[in-house]
Formats: C-alpha cells, sequence, structure tokens
C-alpha cells in the first residue's frame, strides 16, 4: 500500500487527490511510504496517484455544498459490466442562503472505464507483461479520448438545508428529506427521472432552473432537527425518522400516503445520529447516538429497545447492517463490527486507522465481508473482513516488493484500499454503487459540491 511522492519545483500542493492499493506503480527504487494522518509533505512535494488502481475515476459538480446523496435504483440490471455504465442519483444542498437549496436530481451516462484482467502475479517480479499492460491501457485511453460523460441535473426547490436524502428500495422515485427547518418530508420526484431517461443533451441552462414542487408528506412532529432517516427494505412505504432531541418516529404507509405515529421511541439520552432498518425482519431497526450506544428496536414495542449496547466511547455518527452484522463508526476515527447473535459481548471487530471522526460505512452490497468507510481525515477506505494475517505469505511478498517499497509493519491486512483527497475543510461522504462491483460513490463536501465515480481495483488485485 504505497503513495509515490515526486519532488517540484513549486510549492507544496493543497489540493491533490491521493490513492493507494496493493499493487503500487513500479518506482525507480524503494518508493517512500506515505501514511494518511501520519506524514506530512514537505516543501516541494506533491501526492501522485497510481492510475493502475483505477477502473475509473473522475469528479462532477452539481452545485452547491451537500450533506447527502443516494443512489437511485433503476431497471436496467442489478449486476452490469460492460461499459459504457449510466445511473441516477440524488443530493440535497446546504446552499449558503436558505431560499437557495435544492434537492438536485441526477443522472450520469456514458461512463467509458477500463476494463481490465486480473493483474498476472509475474507483474510482481517486474516482468514485461506491466509495460505491456500499461501500454495496452494507453492506448485504450487515446482510443477513448473524445468519450466524454454526461451529466444530466434537474433541481427542485427545498425549504431550507438538506440534512439527510434517501431514495425507496422499493419504490424510487419517492424520497424523504430531512431539513434543516425540523422537518421531514416525502417526495414523487418521478416526473424529473422520467425526463432525464428520455433526454438527450442537456440544453443550454437547462441545469440552473430550480423547479417548484409540492412535497407528498410534511411532517413537523419532531422536536428539534436531525439526519437519521431510513426507508425500510422490506415494508413498501415504511420510515423512519430520528432528531437530535433523542426521538425516533415511526412512519406508516397509507394507500394515499402516511400515518406518522406522534408517540416517539425514546430509548436513548443524546441525538439519534443515524438509522437502520434489519435486512431479514421487517419490524426491527437499529439506531446510534452521541451517548455512544446502539439501540435494537420492534417497531411493536415502544416502551424500550430489545437491546442496547455501549459500542463506542465518543459519538456514534453512523451504522450499516449487513446479515446479523452492524458496523459502527464513531468521532474517535475507530469503527466496529458487531455480531448481534453475541448478545452478552456482541463486539466481533474494532479498528483504529482513520486519524479523525468517521462519517460514513456502508457494507458492500456486492460482497459480504468487504465494508467502505470515510472519515475527516480525508480517506476512503475499502476492508475486506475475511483477511487475516499470514506471516509466511507476507514475508514472501515483501521479499518481491522490497525494491519497490517498504510497507508500514502496522498496516491492517483487511484493509483493501485508500483513496484520499487533501482538500482542506472537506467533509466526505460514501455508497456503494449496488449494480456495479467495487464500485463506490464519494461526495466530497466544499462550498460547491463535487461527486466523485471511483471504480477501484480492489477486488481485481
Amino acid at each position: 500500500m504505497v503513495r509515490t511522492i515526486r519532488k517540484t519545483k513549486s510549492k507544496k500542493t493543497k489540493k491533490v487527490e491521493a490513492s493507494s492499493s496493493s499493487n503500487p506503480a513500479v518506482a525507480s527504487g524503494p518508493a517512500k511510504v506515505w501514511q494518511p494522518g501520519v506524514d506530512e509533505l514537505e516543501d516541494g512535494e506533491e501526492l501522485q496517484f497510481d492510475p493502475e488502481a483505477y477502473n475509473y475515476l473522475r469528479g462532477f459538480s452539481i452545485g452547491w455544498s451537500c450533506l447527502s446523496f443516494d443512489v437511485v435504483r433503476d431497471q436496467l440490471g442489478l449486476v452490469r459490466s460492460e461499459f459504457p455504465h449510466m445511473f441516477y442519483g440524488v443530493a440535497g444542498t446546504q446552499a449558503e442562503k436558505a431560499p437557495w437549496n435544492y434537492i438536485g436530481i441526477f443522472k450520469l451516462s456514458n461512463i467509458s472505464g477500463k476494463k481490465r484482467e486480473p493483474i498476472p502475479a509475474s507483474a510482481v517480479d517486474g516482468d514485461t507483461d506491466v509495460d505491456s499492460d500499461s501500454s495496452s491501457d494507453e492506448e485504450d485511453e487515446e482510443i477513448n479520448e473524445d468519450t466524454k460523460p454526461v451529466l444530466h441535473l434537474k433541481k427542485v426547490a427545498h425549504a431550507g438545508g438538506v440534512n439527510r436524502i434517501r431514495s425507496m428500495t422499493q419504490k424510487p422515485h419517492v424520497c424523504a428529506t430531512w431539513g434543516d427547518t425540523g422537518h421531514v418530508q416525502v417526495w414523487d420526484l418521478s416526473s424529473f427521472l422520467n425526463s432525464l431517461a428520455e433526454s438527450g443533451a442537456p440544453a443550454p441552462k437547462e441545469d440552473d432552473i430550480i423547479h417548484r414542487h409540492l412535497p407528498l408528506k410534511v411532517f413537523s412532529g419532531h422536536k428539534d432537527e436531525g439526519y437519521a432517516l431510513d426507508w425500510s427494505p422490506l415494508v413498501t412505504g415504511r420510515l423512519v425518522s430520528g432528531d437530535c432531541k433523542k426521538c425516533i418516529h415511526l412512519w406508516e404507509p397509507t394507500p394515499t400516503n402516511w400515518n406518522v405515529d406522534p408517540n416517539p421511541y425514546v430509548g436513548h439520552t443524546a441525538s439519534v445520529e443515524d438509522l437502520q432498518w434489519s435486512p431479514t425482519e421487517a419490524d426491527i431497526f437499529a439506531s446510534c447516538s452521541v451517548d455512544g450506544t446502539i439501540a435494537i428496536w420492534d417497531v411493536r414495542e415502544k416502551n424500550k429497545p430489545r437491546m442496547s449496547f455501549k459500542a463506542h466511547e465518543t459519538d456514534v455518527n453512523v451504522i450499516s447492517w449487513n446479515s446479523c452484522m452492524i458496523a459502527s463508526g464513531c468521532d474517535d476515527g475507530s469503527f466496529s463490527v458487531h455480531d448481534l447473535r453475541q448478545i452478552q459481548d456482541p463486539l466481533a471487530a474494532h479498528f483504529k486507522y482513520h486519524k479523525k471522526a468517521i462519517t460514513s460505512i456502508e457494507w458492500s452490497p456486492h460482497e459480504a465481508s468487504s465494508l467502505a468507510v470515510t472519515s475527516e481525515d480525508h480517506q476512503l477506505t475499502i476492508w475486506d473482513l475475511s483477511l487475516e494475517r499470514d506471516a509466511e505469505e507476507e514475508a514472501e511478498f515483501r521479499a518481491k516488493m522490497k525494491e519497490q517499497a517498504n510497507a508500514p509493519e502496522d498496516l491492517p491486512p483487511q484493509l483493501l484500499f485508500v483513496h484520499q483527497v487533501l482538500i482542506l475543510s472537506c467533509c466526505l461522504i460514501l455508497s456503494w454503487l449496488y449494480h456495479f462491483p467495487c464500485t463506490v460513490l464519494l461526495l466530497v463536501k466544499v462550498k460547491f459540491m463535487s461527486l466523485t465515480v471511483c471504480m477501484s481495483r480492489a477486488r481485481e488485485i
């Protein structure tokens, strides 16, 4: 896991992107290993990412800074391996002034990345296969030089900033938003998604138009704003929302609208930060809180959670549920995996790699043991929790790689991939693309939002 560093004549670059993988580009002599959050650049140095670590990497702007986005499911297939790719998404803005906020509905099409065979073992030994593979990629780039992705965007006015936005799994055109005004709203965005599906080249300044559109439902029963919001993957239209005053409300669908229970679920002693429905049990959901705990709830029992345990010593910011496992990330930069079958002591794994607060965490929809994490240390990391350290294999690999790089001794064996964005005062939020293996969408929150499509080769290497 290496980043190469080169000397430049210019001063230290503050805005660069860097990535690393377990197959670094061959350097002339041992490469200097860069450890994010540990090492600092010297004057005249800048990080350079290894393009061989990606099948596709590109950023896009959809306007104002955003705190949240979601992938909108379509009918184009669950597993897509052939380029070009296309996907739909929604994002909610945090504009400079409240009246300027909107929901961004977008389609990104004509994504033409590289489809490559797994790297041969001889590449590690420095055989000529590396050169031939590289030259082949260069030829592909020349052929596809004029092929550019196309971003289509529709904007719908939103009262105040959007703290969280979620698209319903069963009816992706229905989205819920948590506003900084303290209101939770549900929207039918089908007309805008249909328009994007039928559109060709975007009309001039079409992206600048902010449409006025009424929500299907507005709930004002929360006592404060919040961030926790999740649709049930098993019951169509069922929703939970949690606020900064430790209250959780259940939304039950009706034939024409929603009934929101005015009596909240109360079990935490501080702000509810995230909510996740069970992927297997229709009436069960989980919550995490600033009080450091994770609670498991049954919608049929409101008095107290079915299960509650101390997950971290600091604020638990985010959770993700996969089968019987819940992954959680907290303010001190650590993240954990909890096995709910172990009622007395559910902690299954704990990692302290990241240096600052965890901002998002999500299990891969393609690999049950794979997990992606982002942090305020400006890193996106991909992990495979099924891996364990093999001393003999590791010694053999280090012997082969000693002329190329000296990897740090304390890197967790489960760490597959690192993507780093060195932008001052940014926040990273991620989402896996459910239909593209090894592809992560990365929201980079700065003054103007950038959406990065990061198609890593972590599973190929």
